[in-house]
């Protein structure tokens, strides 16, 4: 649940508002965003959007849409563009908030030159959305109560997750696993946080506590419908614990 889209009703994570659509030519390169089918087509249509009507007060959703598109074609250069023209388009956008950390954390390396700078950024960003989050209204009053909290929780629970894997390249592993505890005790449901759990699992090897990461990585390991990748990630942090155990 990134967007909720109505003809005549534009809402995003971060922003709750009616544009106005000034011109019939404008509902048309909207409509043309809006029926775009794949994430090609729907940032060619943003940009066709933007291009044509510079000024109009649907830029900080169609900025969304092609942000959302991006990391759909996984091409974290172009997802973090278009997701820090949506923030400067919308100070609030917790939504693109946690894009930008979660994307930077993911290509950060440890050798970079400007490694600080970046995982600075991750936590503040992840900080600054969690933040907004506990108070963030609804984004369409017609959400149930149930559901936007359950997203709260999951989107808060990504800027943990942002900040864990931060500190996991400084090697400060206890810190990541304070980070990613709070990812999964955060999330709204078990599913929501199993990338987190394994990450966590993962920390924990590198902190020495093997036990603590077997009890995480053993439950999601016997599940059968354990996504594959997961279940792969799982596997090779079971058999560190294990080898880390065997050494002490």
């Amino acid at each position: 649940m990134k967007k909720l889209l109505t003809i005549g009703l534009v809402v995003t994570f971060g922003l709750l508002a009616q544009p106005k659509i000034k011109s019939k030519k404008e509902q048309e390169a909207w409509m043309a965003v809006v029926q775009a089918q794949g994430p090609d087509a729907q940032i060619a249509a943003v940009e066709g959007l933007l291009t044509k009507f510079a000024d109009t007060e649907l830029k900080p959703f169609a900025l969304q849409i092609a942000m959302d598109a991006a990391q759909q074609k996984n091409d974290p250069e172009k997802t973090i563009i278009y997701a820090e023209r949506a923030l400067e388009a919308d100070p609030k956008s917790y939504s693109a908030m946690l894009t930008i950390a979660r994307v930077t954390a993911q290509g950060t390396k440890e050798f970079d030159f400007d490694k600080e700078e970046k995982l600075k950024k991750v936590d503040k960003l992840s900080g600054d959305a969690i933040k907004l989050l506990e108070t963030a209204p609804k984004p369409n009053p017609q959400l149930p109560d149930e559901q936007w909290n359950a997203a709260k929780k999951d989107m808060s629970s990504q800027g943990y997750e942002a900040m864990g894997m931060a500190a996991m390249i400084r090697k400060k592993y206890d810190d990541a696993v304070t980070h990613f505890k709070a990812a999964v005790d955060g999330a709204s449901t078990p599913e929501a946080s199993l990338t987190s759990k394994v990450r966590l699992a993962a920390a924990l090897n590198l902190a020495t506590k093997y036990d603590d990461a077997l009890a995480i990585l053993n439950p999601l390991l016997a599940d059968t419908n354990l996504n594959q990748a997961i279940r792969q990630f799982a596997a090779q942090e079971k058999v560190k614990a294990a080898m880390g155990k065997a050494k002490k």
